[in-house]
This record gives C-alpha cells, structure tokens and sequence, in this order.
C-alpha cells in the first residue's frame, strides 16, 4: 500500500464527512439533541483527521502521477494549492467541532452558539474540499473534464469523428 493508494482511499472521507456532520449538527439543532450533536462534532473531528491524512499523503500521489503521459502538470498544482486552504479550513472545523464537543459535554450555555458557528463553518469547508476533490478528480477522470483528452507537448490528440 503506497501513499497515492492512501491518498485515494482517503480523500472522500472530508467531503462526505463536512456535509454529513453538518447535516447531523442541523438535526441536532433542530431536536435540541446534545447526543445527536455531539456525534456531528465526531463526524467533523473525523472528517478534518480525514483531510490531514489525504493532504500528507497528496506528495506520494502526485509522484505516482505526475510523469504519466497525458498528466497536466498545472492541474496537479491547481489542486494541490486548493487543497490547502481546504485543509486550513478543515483544521479551523476540527478545531471549532472539539470547542463545540467540549461545551455541549459541560452542557454551557455557549453550546447552541458555537453549534450554528460550526455549522457555518462546516458549509464553508464543505464548499472547498468538494471544489479540491473536483480539481484532484480532473486529473485522472476525463468524464470529469467533458472526455478532452490533454494534449502533451508534441501529442497530437485523436478524433473520433
């Protein structure tokens, strides 16, 4: 198991788990339902553990890839610089999910407030790691990209015509 291999295993986990955990924190608002909100901040705390782990092994995937005729080189850095400020933004959600955990476990009164804080935030990094795994899916999937194949220096491309 290679680091590119981990990097696509592991790259759905944020983007499903930002939106599922914001889902689950909307119905924990909703029911007034600590226990529902506190398995959102999980999701969430799982989801950022997610991106760091897809962002660290992001290096041994582009290195899989990169000298693969028909690669964009510009589509690879296109997304490895979004995935960073997705990655700042799934930090910031982690960390604002364990505030959250923390004062709906001591029932404060801050716990409503931060929930709609993180909730707002979990929209946001939603937003952004399913833009990054857009950009990181275009390297590869062509059916992602309208099927043009890219053309490399002295490729000529096909047409099926």
């Amino acid at each position: 198991m290679n680091q590119a291999y981990i990097h696509l295993l592991i790259n759905h986990l944020p983007i499903i788990g930002s939106i599922l955990g914001g889902l689950v924190l909307v119905h924990g608002l909703w029911t007034k339902s600590n226990q529902t909100k506190i398995a959102a901040y999980n999701i969430l705390i799982i989801s950022t553990i997610g991106a760091v782990i897809a962002y660290l092994t992001g290096e041994g995937a582009e290195e899989a890839v990169e000298k693969i005729q028909g690669i964009s080189k510009s589509m690879i850095s296109q997304h490895e610089d979004f995935a960073l400020i997705s990655l700042i933004a799934l930090i910031i959600l982690g960390t604002t999910s364990l505030i959250g955990l923390f004062f709906t476990l001591r029932k404060s009164s801050f716990s409503r407030p931060i929930a709609f804080i993180v909730l707002f935030i979990s929209l946001i990094s939603f937003g952004l790691i399913a833009r990054t795994g857009y950009l990181g899916g275009q390297i590869r999937h062509t059916e992602i990209n309208g099927g043009n194949a890219i053309q490399t220096q002295g490729e000529k491309i096909k047409d099926d015509d």
